[in-house]
């Protein structure tokens, strides 16, 4: 459990906003509850993970190779069914 590290009173300005003192984090996600509570917690955005321009580059040439017929043999699942479903 988390230890509490500061703890203090906020009123909100005229246009309904408040400033959080010396934190660290930039963005906030907000849970507004129907008793007035409100809890913030915070959020650090970064670029979503990406796939490389080669991995791209592969997908486009098996779309290609697929729509010209050009594709394996049928395989059963059956077989991996096993390996499928291991938790």
């Amino acid at each position: 459990m988390a230890n509490v590290i500061g703890e203090y009173d906020l009123k909100a300005d005229s246009k309904r906003r408040v400033t959080l003192r010396s934190s660290e984090y930039t963005y906030w996600h907000a849970v507004e509850f129907d008793d007035g509570r409100v809890m913030l917690e915070p959020r650090e955005l970064r670029a979503p993970e990406t796939i490389s321009k080669r991995v791209l580059e592969h997908m486009d040439e098996a779309m290609r190779q697929m729509s010209k017929g050009n594709v394996g043999d049928e395989f059963d699942l059956s077989e991996v069914e096993d390996l499928i479903n291991e938790d």
